[in-house]
């Protein structure tokens, strides 16, 4: 059963139009991955199913209720995010930021139980981020601060993450650590993550689908096979490139020959 479902989902900054008709789902254990060209509305995409903007038109359910019918600090006990930008301007501690992530659960004025701080060491432990914890976050390099709210986001213990470019500030081999430990959450726990990136071949790799947006609407949606042919990529980003088995993975990667001329 899907956990979020969003119904023609239109909205407009001003008159410009910016999502037409967005209809998907996603079902806990499944990642699915939003592609497409700068300005195509995937962030915007993002801000409407976290409440931060609300649709000019359709709805957006989560377990079958409306989004509008739910309090922000429900939809925080249920869902995370993970910004694209991770500039943090107060100098809190590695730990502090972390411990975040449990606000939504805490009563006012009452601080971590012994169970929150567990939550948070192992989620810094995820993360590679413990020999971090007494560190201020803004003395740290920007992939060690992309770890920081990552690890956020999974001390939320939510149903469903949200993330924006999650691996743009992250070097390569913390790109894969990281997404790998997405990809196992999201398949121990039941979890539901939405990705929206420019990564085609990480993309590939770890979602289970993908929707592909083009002109604003859903270009295409299913399987990796199914969306990355080469005659949409060529369409949406007027590339060559090609969808492949990698021999040792066995894992579904893009191979990218240029922009077409």
């Amino acid at each position: 059963m899907s956990i979020l479902n969003v119904e023609s989902l239109s909205y407009n900054y001003d008159d410009k139009v910016v999502l037409d008709q967005i209809t998907m789902s996603i079902s806990g254990g499944e990642i699915l991955g939003i592609l497409g060209p700068n300005g195509c509305g995937k962030t915007t995409l993002l801000k409407n199913l976290n409440k931060n903007l609300r649709p000019h038109g359709g709805c957006i359910l989560i377990e079958g209720t409306d989004m509008d019918c739910i309090s922000k600090k429900e939809i925080a006990q249920k869902i995370a995010v993970v910004p694209q930008s991770n500039e943090i301007r107060f100098a809190f501690t590695v730990r502090e930021i972390v411990a975040m992530g449990r606000m939504p659960f805490q009563e006012s004025l009452r601080g971590e139980t012994s169970a929150d701080l567990k939550i948070v060491d192992k989620a810094m432990e995820q993360t590679g981020l413990t020999e971090f914890a007494d560190r201020f976050i803004n003395t740290l390099s920007g992939g060690e601060r992309q770890r920081a709210i990552i690890a956020r986001a999974i001390t939320q213990t939510p149903e469903i993450i949200l993330m924006d470019e999650p691996t743009l500030h992250l070097d390569i081999n913390m790109q894969f650590e990281v997404l790998d430990l997405i990809q196992k959450l999201s398949k121990e726990n039941d979890l539901a993550v939405v990705i929206v990136s420019h990564d085609l071949p990480m993309v590939t790799r770890y979602c289970d689908r993908i929707i592909l947006i083009h002109g604003h609407k859903v270009f295409a949606m299913g399987t990796a096979e199914e969306v990355l042919t080469k005659e949409n990529i060529r369409t949406v980003f007027n590339i060559d490139a090609e969808l492949e088995k990698d021999s040792r993975t066995g894992k579904n990667t893009v191979r990218l020959f240029g922009s077409c001329k």
